[in-house]
């Protein structure tokens, strides 16, 4: 019998895939090309911002020690609520202090007002008559000298002491009737006004202590969230300084920087759609209502690529036309640049 094997044409030892193995080869090679331009094909061009609130320092006008601390960070305080009380003891003995001048000043003043006690008067008007019946005695003793002198019984030495002694007694009857006079009409204008006058200083500087004291409670000037507690309680601090920084969460505003090239494209109460992630990629509507210059160059793109000069950075801030509930300081928003309008 003849082997079947040995009558096949013996196989070309160099010989490749068929061009069918070539025409996969190359359809699989397209599609990865294909997939990878997919995959990296530029997206819409977006502006990053931030949402950012107005912010208070809550800060007393006088330096003390702090005692309590009523609320702590994250709390919602509304206006007029209670957040600090500060301890003041130079403060409150210097209100004291005060007072007792307030007290004393009043007191001056009610004396020129009321004039002499009754006491005083009394005193003043039997001092009158004990003056005058001396000096209504001094005057008939003159007088009987007088005739006795005349007829030249009594020398003139005599004579003189009594004239002497009468005026003297009508003098200090005068006298006594001045200081009744005086006692009975008060003190004199000036001395009212002057008393008035202490008066009034000393309830001015008991006005300002008071004041002062007032300072040892701090309250909450707005509506709002407390976003940073600076001190404790126990610690000590100084006219001015903050003891809280309470964010208003009811005024957001979204902050963007933008560069140059893109200035001509917004403008005041020109409006923004933005996307906000945090909130589940939610649009809404700002309405620009600032737009300065920031300090720094911009590092957007390379100077040499336009020509030789940089492009500065604009801050650019817009409110939400509608609010917006759960929007949070320090939330991204995103920006379309498309949505930036086209330049004029």
């Amino acid at each position: 019998m003849t082997d079947i094997t040995d009558n096949q044409p013996p196989k070309s030892p160099g010989r490749g895939p068929g061009r069918g193995g070539l025409l996969v080869a190359s359809v699989a090679l397209i599609l990865v090309l294909a997939l990878i331009l997919w995959l990296t094909r530029p997206g819409p061009a977006y502006l990053q911002g931030q949402i950012e609130i107005d912010t208070v320092r809550v800060s007393a006008k006088i330096g003390g020690r702090v005692a309590s601390l009523e609320v702590s960070e994250g709390d919602s305080v509304s206006t007029g609520q209670l957040v600090a009380v500060l301890t003041t003891p130079e403060i409150e003995a210097r209100a004291n202090q005060v007072q007792a001048q307030v007290d004393a000043a009043s007191a001056g003043v009610e004396l020129a007002r009321d004039g002499a006690r009754e006491e005083q008067i009394r005193a003043a008007r039997a001092q009158l008559e004990a003056a005058e019946s001396v000096a209504e005695l001094a005057a008939e003793t003159r007088n009987r000298i007088e005739r006795l002198y005349a007829d030249g019984v009594v020398p003139a030495q005599r004579r003189d002491e009594v004239v002497t002694q009468a005026r003297a007694a009508r003098a200090q009857a005068d006298a006594a009737r001045e200081a009744l006079r005086v006692a009975e009409n008060a003190v004199r204008p000036e001395e009212l006004r002057a008393a008035e006058a202490q008066l009034r200083q000393a309830q001015s500087g008991l006005e300002e202590v008071q004041a002062l004291l007032v300072e040892s409670h701090q309250f909450s000037p707005v509506d709002g969230s407390v976003l940073v507690r600076v001190v404790e309680a126990g610690e000590v601090v100084g006219p001015g300084f903050p003891l809280f920084v309470v964010g208003r969460l009811d005024q957001p505003w979204m902050t963007l920087n933008i560069r140059e090239d893109l200035m001509s494209r917004i403008a005041i109460g020109h409006r923004l759609t933005a996307t906000v992630p945090a909130l589940g990629g939610r649009e809404a509507e700002f309405e620009i209502h600032y737009i300065a210059p920031m300090a720094d160059f911009a590092t957007w793109r390379s100077a040499r690529d336009l020509g030789g000069f940089d492009l500065r950075t604009f801050e650019v801030r817009a409110r939400p036309v509608q609010p917006i509930d759960g929007l949070r300081p320090g939330m991204s928003v995103l920006v379309a640049e498309k949505s930036l309008g086209r330049a004029p």
